[in-house]
């Protein structure tokens, strides 16, 4: 049965405990795709009060056009799946979206955009154990790590915790890390080669073990140097896209040539592209990742 997100809310009011069924029902697949390879849509920034794309600050406020870009990027052959919070997994899995799809719960949302407590990034999502029970494929948390905000400290621990939880489920973690600062009263992540190399090595020894660790990294000069910090398996980053679609495809391809890389793990800059082609953007995006025959 294929449902309009219109009808999602009949059913929430209705029948809640449909969650719990369509998650045990949900047919599984291996994290990776046979070429090693994995390509992930992003959908966790609302809720961390993170709406905007380039000069729209409210363009992901809309539930109902989210997941329909979603929902298109999804059916794209070579798309493996999607990263998102809870609501927002739990809507598409309703729509019947998540079949055969890698489905990550996003875990710490509790750093809100523009918050005085930003730093201090609370894991209010996904638990190690709910992701186990739901048959989800893994966890990501973002850990940004602020020099000047005691904060931190809180968030490194709860990430270690995390870690080590998923690792002993024999599930994946993937850490999102920055080094970042305070700018104009805005946390602000520095993308500058030997911070994001900083992030990588502090990343890579939380919990107790890094079985199971994988890092979601941002694209920045001199990669190579990047990527020989860690051994760790590694998706990139879309991120905000503010450069022309043609530079941001030829930095993805130039770092997906790199060891430790496996893919890519995108959110705007494909549910949102400039010429407002979703299907095309994610088309580029699949290329890129598994090559042309899909």
């Amino acid at each position: 049965m294929t449902l309009d997100p219109l009808q999602i809310n009949e059913i929430r009011a209705t029948d809640p405990g449909r969650v719990a069924d369509s998650w045990a029902a949900r047919r599984r697949r291996p994290l990776l795709a046979d070429d090693g390879r994995l390509l992930l849509v992003a959908a966790d920034h609302p809720a961390r009060n993170a709406l905007g794309v380039r000069d729209q600050p409210m363009a992901m406020a809309s539930r109902t056009d989210l997941l329909g870009r979603l929902q298109v990027a999804l059916a794209v052959p070579g798309v493996d799946g999607v990263l998102g919070s809870p609501d927002v997994l739990e809507d598409l899995l309703l729509l019947g979206a998540l079949d055969g799809k890698v489905a990550i719960g996003s875990m710490n949302r509790g750093g809100l955009q523009g918050a005085v407590f930003e730093a201090d990034d609370r894991y209010t999502a996904y638990d190690p154990e709910t992701l186990d029970r739901l048959g989800l494929d893994g966890g990501k948390a973002l850990m940004r790590v602020c020099l000047d905000e005691p904060g931190t400290a809180a968030t490194l621990e709860a990430t270690g915790h995390a870690v080590s939880a998923l690792a002993e489920r024999r599930l994946p973690m993937m850490i999102e890390p920055f080094l970042s600062r305070f700018e104009d009263d805005r946390m602000v992540n520095q993308l500058d080669t030997d911070s994001v190399v900083r992030s990588v090595v502090v990343a890579s020894g939380l919990g107790a073990t890094s079985a199971y660790t994988w890092l979601k990294l941002p694209v920045v000069d001199n990669m190579a140097r990047v990527m020989d910090a860690t051994t760790l398996p590694t998706l990139l980053l879309g991120g905000d896209p503010h450069e022309a679609p043609e530079q941001t495809y030829a930095a993805w391809a130039d770092a997906l040539t790199l060891p430790s890389v496996r893919g890519l793990v995108v959110g705007r800059a494909l549910l949102y592209p400039l010429d407002g082609d979703v299907g095309a953007a994610v088309r580029t995006a699949v290329e890129l990742v598994h090559g042309g025959d899909r």
